[in-house]
């Protein structure tokens, strides 16, 4: 039997959602008019303590990208790390969304950006029609490497983005377990961000993202890009009714706590064998290629990170017996 630590896209969707979205299995105005897409900007306003207005959308990348599209012109340009998922992981989508944008990469330790590292950037680009201008910074919270912006962090690029008149973007395909280690307010974890992916499939939905827009006007752009992506889905009320869902009763955050309990409990036996500190639910380790076949030969299912380290992602779902059986093997390497 195999044992899953591929991804947490690969986790099931949370019962709670598939209940939420059989309700909604009744009529009612198409694509976001219906009566649960109306609820999204108060139900994420109250989550925030700010007003905010959402739009769902199927796709992390379609967040990201429709997002960064609001706020650069196709001759601007996005600061952000050279390992970020929209650099890495999108084929080219954010500069498809942004008819052209340039992506701006900077290193950072853990793929996390830092004021310094940013300031240095923008100080190399001349203030000419020659030269590529920054429009926005995008930060991936928690980091491709599962490592958590504290509130200090966020709240210093946001001081450093507001100076040099830059939009900032929060992907936040793993929010919810970036806040669940942090143990602070939504807000603070994001604090400053004109826009942030709030991400669901990985944390228990299916096809339903948020983004959610803490300048109105950027939404009020959004819309009309989203409709022009191919995102404006007709029965978006089951999208809406996924994001309700996650929100009540905190079960993003309940569920970002369980993905992170199961890595704290292995990363507790890899000892010296961690790349990065564990923060969220993404492991990185130290491992041969014959240890990785040691372990595929019990059943674990991971990706190869190069080529003498692992990545492994614990998920809501977990099996604790499976992440039992994994730290048990890691340590016996």
């Amino acid at each position: 039997m195999a044992m899953q630590f591929l991804s947490d896209n690969a986790a099931a969707v949370h019962p709670a959602l598939w209940e939420a979205m059989a309700r909604a299995d009744t009529p009612d105005a198409p694509y976001d008019g219906d009566a649960l897409s109306q609820r999204l900007d108060t139900a994420f306003s109250d989550l925030f303590g700010r007003p905010c207005a959402v739009l769902w959308v199927a796709t992390g990348t379609a967040a990201n990208c429709l997002a960064l599209a609001t706020m650069v012109p196709p001759h601007g340009g996005v600061i952000c790390h050279r390992e970020a998922h929209i650099e890495v992981d999108e084929c080219g989508a954010p500069g498809f969304y942004t008819h052209g944008a340039k992506l701006m990469l900077v290193e950072g330790e853990g793929a996390k950006l830092a004021p310094a590292a940013i300031a240095a950037q923008l100080a190399g680009i001349r203030g000419d029609v020659h030269q590529v201008q920054a429009h926005a910074v995008s930060v991936t919270q928690a980091s491709e490497y599962g490592r958590a912006y504290s509130p200090d962090e966020m709240a210093a690029l946001a001081a450093l983005a507001e100076t040099n008149g830059l939009r900032l973007h929060v992907d936040g395909a793993r929010f919810a377990n970036a806040v669940a280690h942090l143990g602070c307010t939504p807000w603070e974890a994001c604090q400053g961000a004109d826009a942030l992916s709030f991400g669901c499939v990985k944390n228990g939905g299916m096809n339903a993202e948020a983004i959610v827009f803490f300048d109105s006007a950027l939404a009020d752009v959004a819309r009309y890009r989203r409709k022009r992506a191919g995102h404006l889905q007709s029965k978006g009320r089951y999208m809406a009714a996924q994001l309700l869902a996650m929100l009540a009763g905190d079960l993003w955050l309940a569920n970002a706590r369980a993905a992170n309990a199961s890595a704290r409990h292995i990363a507790a036996a890899a000892g010296g064998r961690l790349l990065h500190p564990v923060e969220a639910n993404e492991l990185f380790l130290r491992v041969t290629a014959a240890e990785r076949g040691a372990l595929r030969a019990q059943g674990f299912v991971f990706y190869d990170w190069g080529d003498d380290a692992a990545r492994l992602v614990t998920a809501w779902n977990s099996d604790p017996a499976h992440v039992e059986a994994l730290a048990r093997a890691i340590a016996a390497l």
